[in-house]
């Protein structure tokens, strides 16, 4: 099979989108398909031994490292060259979209997978009023798209509740081996908590849209010490906030595989996560997870199995609940124990098997009847009544 994967952000960018897509194509290659890439900025020239094909990207003003792809003529000759026999829409915004028309006009069926929350991001940012049109420009891509696949049961929700049609359930794997309990470290952990105190970590992006500022909630519990692990336009002034908390900076490989393994908690401050990827590491890892019961940590967090849940717009909940972890040791060790076996099934190698399962599907489907929208205007979109969906859709 070949497949081109049109993609909103790859290499040298480290996020969930790149990850996925990354991962995507080493099973790819693991299993003699071809595949290409086009994705906006600098990106290397091949990964796993297929091409990348770069397009012009900006930078946004108030996130310097985060980069935008624009649309480019690159994204239709790359698609027309390679001639694929499907095209995978990675987070499909504006790259994406240009990729959706590319599929439409070669008459290629078009896998859309939804990962970011435009919505959540654009109210992070001070955004309200903008709910409509990004809703409205996630529907004018969706529609076309032969199948659209949602991170995490809550996301499938909310995409059905704005008109998405045939949508899937496709989550995220986790690397069982680079994640483990087999990594924890005493002396990682005699270094960040000399006086023997808690350890309570987060890893990811230090950004306004992760609301990583409610950390500060958790700066005068006795007997923890906070590890922050990642960077981001929100640095410096958590650092301001957290004065006492360990910084990490930026981490992978080895070195975050030990720093993640040898927190005894792991929060998680964000409530706009589509799945979550952090948290599922965490607990691959053997760490309990405090977390805001929505999107996808509803999915992966248990309470009171492997970690609790908080109301999202509670910063206090999230207090009370790292608070109830940290002084209670068995109720810890507890949930460290159920933590890893949660997450067993949701390897990279079966969830991408899943994925061209997909890719097979919507290739032995009429991919005309599902786009016959493609040459009308595009806010003219037609949405379909549910009871039009394919069989084990929603």
């Amino acid at each position: 099979m070949r497949v081109a994967i049109v993609s909103e952000s790859f290499l040298p960018q480290v996020n969930g989108v790149t990850n996925s897509v990354c991962r995507v194509l080493e099973h790819l290659a693991d299993h003699g398909h071809e595949a290409m890439v086009v994705a906006p900025g600098r990106s290397p020239s091949s990964y796993a031994g297929f091409p990348i094909r770069s397009t012009a990207a900006f930078r946004l003003p108030f996130y310097r490292s985060f980069r935008v792809g624009l649309p480019s003529r690159t994204i239709m000759s790359s698609l027309e060259e390679f001639r694929p026999d499907v095209v995978h829409l990675a987070s499909p915004t504006v790259v994406g979209a240009s990729g959706m028309t590319a599929a439409a006009r070669l008459g290629v069926p078009a896998v859309a997978v939804f990962q970011t929350d435009l919505v959540g991001f654009a109210r992070q940012y001070g955004m309200r009023g903008a709910d409509s049109a990004i809703w409205s420009w996630l529907r004018h891509i969706h529609t076309r798209a032969a199948r659209t696949l949602a991170p995490s049961s809550a996301t499938m929700a909310e995409l059905n509740a704005h008109g998405i049609p045939r949508l899937s359930l496709w989550g995220r794997g986790v690397d069982l081996e680079r994640f483990n309990p087999a990594h924890r470290s005493e002396s990682l952990r005699a270094e960040f908590a000399p006086n023997g105190e808690v350890v309570v970590g987060y890893v990811g992006r230090l950004a306004a849209d992760k609301r990583v500022h409610l950390l500060a909630e958790l700066a005068d519990l006795p007997g923890i010490k906070l590890v922050v692990v990642g960077d981001g336009p929100a640095a410096r002034s958590l650092r301001r906030r957290v004065p006492d908390a360990v910084f990490c900076g930026l981490r992978t490989g080895t070195e975050l595989s030990q720093i993640l393994a040898s927190f005894d908690v792991f929060v998680h401050t964000g409530a706009n996560e589509t799945y979550c990827q952090a948290v599922q590491e965490a607990l691959a890892a053997g760490v309990p997870v405090v977390a805001a019961a929505a999107g996808g940590p509803l999915d992966l967090v248990q309470p009171e199995h492997n970690g609790l849940l908080y109301p999202a717009d509670s910063p206090g909940g999230m207090r009370e609940a790292v608070a109830r972890l940290a002084s209670d040791g068995q109720a810890r060790a507890r949930m460290s124990g159920n933590a890893r076996s949660s997450v067993l099934h949701r390897t990279w190698s079966s969830l991408c098997e899943q994925l061209v399962r997909h890719y097979e599907t919507v290739l032995a489907e009429d991919f005309q009847a599902s786009t016959q929208q493609s040459h009308e205007e595009p806010w003219a979109v037609r949405i379909p009544d549910p009871s039009e969906a394919p069989a084990g859709t929603v």
